[in-house]
């Protein structure tokens, strides 16, 4: 029996035949499909790697720390052994400043970014005033220690009749400091916009304002948001010489203070150092997820 449709003719050899199309295997796998499997592979596995390391690593410092004894043969090895109790009695003291450590990091990176953004848009003014005063500041700033700036103004500024709280002299001296040295990297995010694209809105008829608004600036901050990052990272960290001042009760200050007073300063440094390393794991793990998504614009 032969089925007829307009153009196509169909036998019973060729039902068969296109039963045995149908039911192939799909194609083999391309070798650029065989090397991007690979390739994922590869990068599991050393990421597998890698954790195990920091496995092994954290439970040897672990050890280190417990207090054991290792006997082999004649030789001997001490751990260091911690005092629990008091490590258990005053963790919840010295957690209580992780928000103070967090509320001067968030106002010194944003006072920070306001400075490094006008200092940088200072530098490449043509106007001699402005590009004098900024380069005058960075200059400045990046030439003495944070140290001695945040005793600047928490000390010297009282001569003047200036007082300022602990929190506030440190904040300052902070977004002043990380301003000088990110004015560099707002610098060159600016620098990065293509002059094309700079002429291409002059043509539109936008004006100075608004081509630095709607396509400078956009882009500049893209560029410049991954750096930054780390700098926040750096100053959580530099957040502890505020405590020179005797005055802001954040992390280093309330660990020095127990330490002191109950002559217990390796227990309470380290669990200051544990408490900044942790925050310093959960910020980095956040710019890792940003950078990411911004670099998915590149692609």
């Amino acid at each position: 029996m032969i089925y007829c449709f307009p153009f196509i003719i169909f036998t019973p050899d060729s039902e068969d035949m296109m039963t045995s199309i149908i039911q192939q295997e799909p194609p083999a796998t391309s070798h650029a499909e065989h090397l991007y499997q690979a390739q994922l592979r590869k990068e599991r596995a050393f990421r597998t790697n890698v954790g195990i390391s920091w496995g092994i690593l954290l439970l040897f410092l672990v050890f280190l720390f417990s207090g054991q004894s290792i006997h082999i043969g004649s030789f001997q090895f001490d751990t260091i052994e911690l005092d629990k109790a008091f490590i258990l009695k005053n963790i919840s003291f010295i957690a209580a400043g992780l928000w103070q450590t967090l509320l001067i990091s968030f106002l010194s990176i944003i006072f920070a970014m306001i400075l490094a953004l006008l200092a940088a848009l200072g530098r490449l003014s043509t106007f001699p005033p402005i590009y004098a005063l900024s380069t005058f500041y960075v200059s400045l700033i990046r030439g003495t220690p944070l140290y001695l700036q945040i005793f600047f103004f928490f000390l010297a500024l009282p001569q003047l009749g200036i007082i300022l709280s602990g929190i506030v002299a440190g904040v300052m001296a902070l977004g002043l400091n990380y301003g000088a040295y990110m004015s560099e990297i707002f610098r060159a995010g600016l620098a990065s916009v293509g002059k094309g694209q700079r002429e291409a809105a002059m043509a539109l008829g936008m004006t100075p304002m608004q081509n630095m608004r709607r396509v400078v600036l956009p882009q500049a901050l893209r560029f410049a948001i991954p750096p930054v990052g780390n700098e926040f990272i750096a100053m959580t960290k530099d957040s502890a010489l505020v405590s020179a001042t005797g005055f802001v009760h954040e992390l280093m200050w309330r660990a020095t203070k127990v330490g002191r007073a109950q002559f217990n300063n390796l227990e309470a440094l380290i669990m200051a150092a544990m408490f900044y390393w942790v925050l310093t794991l959960v910020l980095t793990f956040f710019q890792s997820k940003l950078e990411a998504r911004l670099a998915k614009g590149d692609r």
